[in-house]
C-alpha cells in the first residue's frame, strides 16, 4: 500500500475548548468523532449496529425482491448470515484491509449483501454508477483500489472486461444476475461466490470484525464529477451508524418496535441519499425494503408502489416532477366533470396547507370530502395510500412542484446535505416542516451561515458526526473545504430564520456574476420560467461575466421507455399548451425547426411575465433559444440523480450560448 494511504490524511482543529476532542489516526485518514451532548451516541461499527438489529428485529422481513413474478423475502437474521457469508467469500478472493469492493448494478438484495459483507471483511464499499462508461468505471475502480468488483449482469460485466487488464488491484469479478457468457478463472456467479465463503472460518472473520474501529473508513461515495474527476468521499463507521440513527429519526422514521417502516429501493445506491436511506437506515431501525425492477424509472416504479404501498418514500425532484406531469396528463384526458372535481379538490386542499388560518367552520368539512372522494383515490393509484412521509432530496425542488403535491394532500419533506455530510444534515419532517424550507439541522448537528449579504444569504457550513473524513487521495482538496475551526464549507448559499429553518437559495459556483458585478442566483429565475411556461422541461440561465442574461430552454417531450432518451414527440401537456396558443405542433421539430410563430410568441410572453417579477434590470432575461432535444443522463446534461450538470450543458451548447452575445445577433 502506498504512502499516500498510510499517512494521516486530515487534521482539523477546533477552537471550542468546551467540546470533547477525540482524535484517532487510521490507515487511510484521520477523523475526529465530533461528540455532541444533545446526541452523545457511543461510536459503534457497522457490525455492532447490525448485531443490535438482529437482536431486536431478527424474525422480521428485511429484504424483498420479485423473482419470476413472486415476492421472495429475507429476514434480518438471514440477511446478517448472508452478509457474513459474503464477507468470508471476499476474504477468500483476497480482499485486503481498506481496499475496496466495487458494486456496479441496479438495487437488489445482492447489492446490499455485498456492501455490508465488504465492510464486515474489513474492506470499503464503493458503489459505481450503473450509467458509468467503461472509462468512468476505470477511474473509480482504480482510485479506490478495488480488489473485487460485483456486477449485476453481462451488460455491466462487459464494461469491466474492457478495463480489467488496466486495474492492477483487481483480483476477481462476481456477477449476480443471469448466466455467465464469458469463462475465466477469476469470474464467478453469485452462487459460486457465496460457496467460497465456506473455506474461511467464522473465527477468522470475527477476528477481523473485532479489530474494526468506529473512526475507520468503510464507505466511499464518489461525487458526480461535474467539474473534473469525481472525488471519493470517505465515510467512517461512525458517519454511517450515527447518521442512520439520528437523521432518520429527525425525519420521523420509526423503529420497527413502534411501526415497521416499508420503503421501495430504486434510486442509485452509489449516491449517498439512497444508500443511507435504503441500506443503512434500514438496518438501524428494522425497515422492510422492497426492491423495484431495474426498469423502475422507465415506468414500472408505480406498479411496485401499488403492490407494496410503502409507509415512506423518497424521490429526487425530477421523479416528483414526472409524477406531477403524469397526473396532469391523465387529468387532461379525463372528462370535464372529473377535471373540475380534481381541480376543486386540489384547490381546497392547497388552501388548507398554505392558509390554514383562513379555514372557517365549513372548510374542514369540504377538505375532508375532497380528500375522501378524489385525492385519496389518486394517492392509492400512485401507491401512496399508506405513505405517511414523502421525502425529496439530492437537488432543489421547485415551489410549483411542492404546491402541486400539497394539493394532493402530500407534503414533500425536503432533506438537505451532501455526500460529505453522509447525506442529510438538515431534515424536514411532520415536526419540522415549513413550505420551501429544508427543515432544521438534525439534533446533534450544527449549521451556520458565513459571509452573509444584506439579504441574510450566506454560505452554509456544517459541523457534526455526519461530516466526512476527507477525500481519498486528495489531501489538498480536503483542506480546501474545511476552515481552521473544523467547519465544512458546502459551497451552497442559504438563509436561515430565527427558528433555525433553512432555505437553500443557490450554489456559489453556480452564482451568476454579471459583467456589471451583480450576483444572480439562477434557480429562482429558472423556476419562474417553468412556472409561467408549462411547455418548458428545463431552463438554464446564462450570464456569468456577460452584459445581460439569456436562457437555454428545452420542451417537454416523451422518452424512449427502454433507453430513457428524449424523443421528438411532445408530451400531452406540451401539446395542450401548443393548442391553447393556436399551434397544431405535435413534435419538438415542428416547434423548433419551423420556429412555430404561435409557440415562440407565447414563450416570449411568458419570459416577459418573468421579467416583470425581476428585482432589478440586471435580472431580466434578454434572449432565449429552444434546444432541439431535452436533457438526459445519456446526453450528458444530467447526473445519475437527474440533476442538471451546468458545466456540461455550457460546454455542449457553447455555440448556442455564444450566439446570444455575438455582435449583430
Amino acid at each position: 500500500m502506498d504512502s499516500s494511504i498510510e499517512e494521516p490524511f486530515l487534521e482539523v482543529t477546533s477552537t471550542d475548548a468546551k467540546e470533547e476532542k477525540l482524535w484517532t489516526t487510521l490507515v487511510d485518514g484521520s477523523v475526529r468523532l465530533r461528540i455532541d451532548s444533545s446526541c452523545p451516541q457511543t461510536p459503534i461499527t457497522v457490525h455492532k449496529m447490525f448485531l443490535e438489529c438482529v437482536d431486536k428485529y431478527g424474525s422480521l422481513n428485511a429484504l424483498s425482491s420479485k423473482k419470476d413474478g413472486v415476492w421472495e423475502h429475507i429476514t434480518f437474521k438471514e440477511y446478517y448470515q448472508l452478509c457474513r457469508q459474503s464477507a468470508k467469500a471476499f476474504l477468500k478472493l483476497g480482499l485486503k484491509k481498506f481496499y475496496s469492493v466495487g458494486i456496479l448494478g441496479f438495487n437488489s438484495p445482492e447489492w446490499f449483501i455485498s456492501a455490508v459483507g465488504a465492510v464486515f471483511a474489513g474492506g470499503i464499499t464503493t458503489g459505481i454508477y450503473a450509467t458509468n462508461s467503461p472509462e468512468a468505471c476505470h477511474y473509480v475502480a482504480n482510485d479506490c483500489r478495488a480488489n473485487i468488483i460485483v456486477v449485476e449482469n453481462h451488460k455491466q460485466l462487459e464494461k469491466i472486461l474492457q478495463i480489467w487488464e488496466k486495474l492492477q488491484h483487481l483480483k476477481a469479478v462476481v456477477q449476480y444476475e443471469g448466466s455467465l457468457q464469458v469463462k475465466r478463472a477469476d469470474l464467478y456467479t453469485w452462487n459460486e461466490f457465496m460457496e467460497l465463503g465456506n473455506e474461511i472460518s467464522d473465527y477468522h472473520l470475527d477476528d477481523i470484525i473485532q479489530s474494526q474501529m468506529p473512526n475507520q473508513c468503510c464507505v466511499l461515495i464518489y461525487t458526480s464529477g461535474t467539474t473534473g474527476n469525481p472525488k471519493g468521499v470517505m465515510l467512517s463507521h461512525d458517519n454511517i451508524t450515527w447518521t442512520a440513527a439520528h437523521a432518520s429519526r429527525a425525519g420521523d422514521m420509526q423503529p420497527a418496535e413502534i411501526q415497521q417502516e416499508s420503503i421501495v429501493s430504486y434510486l442509485p445506491l452509489s449516491h449517498i441519499a439512497a444508500q443511507i436511506y435504503d441500506l443503512w437506515t434500514g438496518i438501524k431501525w428494522g425497515e422492510h425494503v422492497y426492491f423495484a425492477k431495474p426498469d423502475a424509472l422507465k415506468g414500472t416504479l408505480v406498479e411496485t408502489l401499488q403492490e407494496t404501498q410503502p409507509t415512506a418514500h423518497m424521490g429526487v425532484p425530477r421523479i416528483w416532477e414526472k409524477i406531477m406531469e403524469r397526473i396532469k396528463e391523465m387529468s387532461s384526458q379525463a372528462g370535464i366533470v372529473r377535471r373540475k372535481m380534481l381541480s376543486w379538490a386540489m384547490s381546497v386542499c392547497l388552501e388548507k396547507h398554505i392558509n390554514p388560518s383562513t379555514n372557517g367552520e365549513l372548510k374542514p368539512f369540504f377538505q375532508t370530502i375532497a380528500d375522501f372522494l378524489v385525492l385519496s383515490k389518486i394517492r392509492k393509484m400512485l401507491g401512496f395510500s399508506r405513505c405517511q412521509k414523502h421525502f425529496s432530496g439530492a437537488a432543489p425542488i421547485s415551489p410549483e412542484t411542492l404546491k402541486f403535491f400539497l394539493g394532493l394532500n402530500i407534503i414533500l419533506y425536503e432533506a438537505y446535505g451532501m455526500s460529505e455530510t453522509s447525506g442529510p444534515h438538515v431534515m424536514s419532517s411532520p415536526n419540522t416542516h415549513r413550505f420551501q424550507c429544508c427543515g432544521k439541522a438534525v439534533p446533534g448537528c450544527q449549521m451556520k451561515l458565513e459571509n452573509k449579504d444584506t439579504h441574510g444569504d450566506g454560505e452554509i457550513c456544517f459541523w457534526g458526526r455526519t461530516v466526512f473524513m476527507g477525500y481519498l487521495n486528495m489531501e489538498e482538496k480536503t483542506r480546501e473545504v474545511f476552515d481552521e475551526d473544523g467547519w465544512l464549507h458546502s459551497g451552497d448559499i442559504g438563509r436561515m430564520d430565527s427558528e433555525g429553518f433553512l432555505q437553500v437559495t443557490g450554489r456559489i459556483k453556480e452564482m451568476i456574476i454579471t459583467a456589471g458585478g451583480e450576483n444572480i442566483p439562477p434557480i429562482p429565475i429558472e423556476d419562474a420560467v417553468k412556472r409561467h411556461l408549462p411547455i418548458v422541461s428545463n431552463a438554464v440561465l446564462i450570464g456569468d461575466r456577460r452584459k445581460f442574461l439569456s436562457i437555454l430552454l428545452t420542451l417537454k417531450s416523451t422518452v424512449d421507455p427502454d433507453t430513457l432518451e428524449p424523443l421528438d414527440k411532445l408530451t400531452p401537456e406540451a401539446i395542450h399548451f401548443c393548442h391553447d396558443v393556436g399551434s397544431k405542433a405535435m413534435t419538438v421539430c415542428e416547434v423548433v425547426g419551423q420556429k412555430d410563430t404561435s409557440v415562440y410568441k407565447a414563450i416570449q410572453e411568458g419570459i416577459d411575465k418573468v421579467n416583470l417579477e425581476a428585482v432589478s434590470n440586471a435580472q431580466r432575461i434578454q434572449k432565449w433559444t429552444i434546444l432541439s432535444k431535452d436533457f438526459s443522463i445519456a446526453g450528458g446534461e444530467m447526473g445519475p440523480t437527474m440533476k442538471i450538470k451546468r458545466h456540461a450543458i455550457l460546454d455542449k451548447y457553447s455555440k448556442e450560448v455564444e450566439a446570444f452575445y455575438s455582435t449583430g445577433h
